[in-house]
């Protein structure tokens, strides 16, 4: 059994093949629906995808090395040639892969140190691939394990206090470039998750006027009664863009949304930010050559970190025991799968005596009433519960050992569990 992780992210990736390699929700339950329905390469038995912003990772359970099989889904899925992709991907497999998992629940492998939108985002894969059939029993456990190592960094460390994620630090990076934030215009171009962590950074940071468009106004609108904003839809963005100081763009178009052909047309007198924080990008990169226009991408916001990052940075250590402590757990749990059979059969064997001895006794006491009857049954139970206990603790001791698979087999002769 193989655990494999191929991905890449904004370490390995430019924006530009991030963008196109985005998946959707629908994406990524179509991609996951076809090794359910064996459209897939029949090596994957079990997979998971997560995709944001930043990375796309696909996790996959095997018997052989798939690697190879994995490239070509992806590559399939989003139309990206093979050798566009493969030169700028990370894999990673076994224990290597499990780290690497822990390491991004954890926020260590994100563009924000510790930034807590991971986490969810990993729960959203597992419930799409759990929705799917694709996942089983090892990547539920491995995902599992993953989030709540996550937890436990976020809970017993700093390091996503301090806030930092793209979403404040959006918010912060329209401050320093306008000064007094208060009183500026604001708007916010989409209503996901996103959108609504940035609406709630700037409010943090005293902005009043703000203003939530979407291509749906019924959205537009949730977003905007939670916070005491505007909404309005994509009809206003280019009377928006005349009148607004400030536009951070953060939805899942397709597509360019706002474009240096719409600023000139707004006629604008004074200074303007732009903060994009959309993959694939909303704002057209040439809007940055308009006069008094400034331009922040996810790429260009990433040179602004380092200031912000630095106490949680001096939590890593700490972290990383944490994260330690969980991947010997995990290990211990790959590890006793070896075992897991071998109790099974012990069990079912032991189960077999007790019927079959139970019958012969209950055949020569046919006097016994229903209850009587009922209490032998638990006895024999108790019995061959109590006598299992001892040699199935110690065989799921025995998994984490070296020499785990001669004591399996040394277990199945003592019990006659050679078949």
């Amino acid at each position: 059994m193989n655990i494999s992780c191929l991905g890449l992210n904004h370490t390995t990736a430019p924006l530009a093949l991030r963008e196109k390699m985005a998946f959707s929700e629908e994406q990524v339950r179509a991609t996951l629906a076809r090794l359910s329905c064996g459209h897939l390469a029949s090596n994957l038995a079990e997979l998971i995808i997560i995709s944001t912003c930043n990375r796309i990772e696909m996790y996959a359970v095997s018997n052989v090395p798939v690697f190879g099989e994995m490239e070509m889904v992806l590559s399939d899925a989003k139309g990206i040639s093979r050798s566009e992709l493969h030169p700028r991907m990370y894999r990673f497999s076994a224990m290597e892969a499990v780290s690497h998992l822990f390491d991004v629940a954890a926020g260590l492998n994100s563009l924000v140190i510790g930034e807590p939108q991971i986490l969810g985002q990993i729960t959203r894969a597992l419930e799409l691939a759990r929705g799917q059939g694709a996942s089983g029993p090892v990547l539920n456990r491995l995902f599992q394990a993953a989030i709540h190592a996550g937890k436990r960094a976020r809970t017993e460390t700093a390091i996503c206090r301090n806030p930092a994620s793209v979403s404040s630090l959006a918010a912060s990076v329209a401050e320093k470039a306008i000064g007094e934030i208060q009183t500026a215009s604001v708007v916010i171009l989409g209503a996901g998750e996103m959108a609504e962590l940035t609406v709630e950074a700037l409010r943090k940071r005293g902005v009043e006027k703000i203003r939530v468009i979407n291509r749906t106004l019924e959205r537009a609108q949730a977003l905007a009664s939670r916070w005491g904003a505007e909404s309005a839809t994509f009809e206003s963005l280019e009377k928006s863009l005349a009148e607004c100081d400030i536009l951070i763009a953060s939805t899942g178009a397709p597509h360019l949304l706002v474009s240096a052909e719409m600023l000139r047309a707004a006629k604008r007198t004074r200074p303007l930010v732009l903060i994009d924080i959309a993959v694939p990008r909303d704002i057209d990169p040439d809007c940055a050559n308009q006069p008094q226009v400034s331009l922040f991408d996810m790429d260009g916001l990433n040179a602004q970190l380092e200031h912000s990052l630095a106490e949680r940075e001096m939590q890593v250590p700490q972290v990383q025991v944490i994260l330690g402590e969980e991947l010997d757990k995990f290990s211990a749990y790959l590890q006793s799968l070896e075992m897991l059979p071998l109790i099974a059969g012990l069990r079912q064997q032991a189960e077999s005596i007790r019927q079959a001895e139970l019958e012969k006794t209950l055949r020569r006491l046919p006097d016994l009433t229903e209850t009587e009857r009922a209490r032998i049954d638990a006895l024999t139970q108790a019995l061959v519960k109590k006598l299992l206990e001892s040699p199935t603790n110690r065989l799921h001791a025995e998994a984490a050992h070296p020499h785990a698979p001669e004591y399996a087999a040394v277990a199945r002769t003592l019990f006659g569990l050679e078949g």
